[in-house]
């Protein structure tokens, strides 16, 4: 009864989130308004400009706790803008058409209110719940689109290949619309078409070829080996089950070969060979050097023999 009363008197924790955020989504619309006398070229250029913004801000720091301080700054600064900049995006596409996973679509959406605050929630690094049909795939495009900016890179992780291909390419044309380049991480992809997907301003892929490719880019002998770049900003698609549910099969990525890659079958019977005609070469020297000592005459000779034991094997017992 008591926290009933509470929630009376304060609201719930949903209702002061909403609350908080509804200013900015009347920036958002207000920003969205002021792009509409924008050509497409000028307004593809407002990419540039927050880009410069960025720039601005991190110019002269050398410190990577200030740099990121100031880059995120900026980013909130910039979030009305740059949020209205892609709802106007989208405005823009409504009734083109192309092609998602070889299927032909035709684009009707333009985010609302809701998926602004979604938006906004998912750069704030929370989690946001929504029920399927109501956008979630529209709502992630905002947040990337602000994040990638820093031109740092911006992740979607997403729970299989299907969707991963079919969002880059269904939301893709949104970012590049605006001047962004957009990858997708596929399985099968060999290591120069992966470093080219994540070299991109924003890209999709799944957990697991995520994980993966972390995991050979630890092993890579060479930096210039390696896929992945910095990991600066991800959204992670049914958060639930990639971090709970999947997070319990750990990514294993070595394991048994059908057969052996060494030689060292092959080799050890030669070594043997090598070692047993060393041990008898080194007695039949060693004996010599002996004989050799009982004559005054041959000291210099004996020395030379025993010398060559000594560095043929050290500790041979006869020698000791």
């Amino acid at each position: 009864m008591f926290e009933s009363l509470l929630k009376k008197i304060f609201g719930s924790k949903h209702d002061r989130d909403v609350t908080r955020v509804g200013p900015i989504v009347d920036e958002i619309n207000a920003a969205c308004e002021a792009c509409r006398g924008l050509s497409d070229e000028q307004l593809r250029g407002r990419t540039a400009e927050f880009k410069a913004r960025i720039a601005a801000a991190r110019e002269g720091l050398t410190d990577p706790d200030e740099r990121r301080e100031a880059e995120q700054a900026t980013l909130e600064d910039m979030l009305p803008e740059a949020f209205g900049a892609v709802k106007e995006a989208c405005r823009r596409l409504v009734g083109q058409s192309w092609e998602m996973v070889g299927i032909p679509v035709t684009w009707d959406m333009v985010p609302y209110d809701v998926q602004l605050i979604g938006g906004i929630m998912l750069h704030e690094g929370r989690i946001a719940e929504m029920a399927t049909g109501e956008g979630k795939t529209l709502v992630a495009t905002m947040p990337l689109y602000l994040n990638a900016l820093t031109g740092r890179g911006a992740h979607l992780v997403t729970v299989n290949d299907y969707l991963a291909r079919r969002d880059s390419e269904w939301m893709g044309q949104i970012y590049k619309f605006l001047g962004l380049t957009v990858g997708c991480i596929q399985q099968g992809m060999d290591p120069p078409e992966r470093r080219e997907q994540y070299a991109c301003d924003i890209t999709y892929g799944t957990n697991n070829e995520f994980g993966f490719d972390y995991l050979r880019d630890n092993m890579a002998v060479r930096p210039e080996y390696r896929v992945q770049r910095g990991f600066v900003y991800a959204i992670v698609d049914e958060v639930d089950s990639v971090l709970v549910d999947e997070a319990r099969t750990p990514l294993i990525i070595s394991g048994p070969v059908e057969h052996s890659d060494q030689a060292f079958d092959e080799l050890k019977p030669l070594v043997d060979r090598v070692v047993k005609a060393q041990l008898t070469w080194v007695s039949q020297t060693l004996a010599n050097g002996e004989k050799l000592l009982q004559d005054p005459e041959q000291q210099v000779e004996a020395g030379i023999e025993l010398l060559k034991v000594q560095r043929a094997a050290p500790k041979h017992k006869r020698f000791m």
